[in-house]
């Protein structure tokens, strides 16, 4: 089964249209967030998931609990900025992260790094076409 299959089969816990809106605010807002995809993965770490981030990134897009969401973007403001842009209360984004975040951290993050700025509209079109 291939990444994109995986995120199908995996991204039941809020319902798949509320997976598709926030998949789609999470791109939005991991843009817009200072650093970008490097800034939200410099809060992971620094906010104790620094195994969850390196397993991740190394292919292995473990689902986590939607409180370890909460804590490793504990004061970003990135969970209210993703419900906000999909349209769905702080709750259902955190719960849709937890199996959301992994999967977009696996994928944009290729060998480890995170993807180029010429990379990322091709990969976030390839993520969110799965939902949509």
């Amino acid at each position: 089964m291939g990444f994109l299959d995986s995120i199908e089969s995996m991204a039941g816990g809020a319902g798949q249209q509320d997976n598709a809106r926030v998949a789609g605010g999470m791109m939005q807002a991991v843009q817009e967030h200072p650093g970008g995809l490097q800034g939200v993965l410099d809060t992971l770490r620094q906010n104790g998931m620094g195994q969850h981030v390196q397993n991740w990134t190394q292919g292995q897009p473990t689902p986590v609990a939607p409180e370890q969401v909460q804590q490793g973007l504990a004061g970003t403001g990135l969970i209210d900025s993703i419900a906000a842009k999909a349209g769905v209360s702080p709750q259902v984004a955190q719960i849709a992260m937890a199996t959301l975040l992994p999967l977009a951290i696996a994928h944009f993050t290729r060998g480890g790094q995170p993807a180029g700025e010429g990379e990322m509209g091709g990969l976030a079109q390839q993520f969110l076409g799965k939902f949509l």
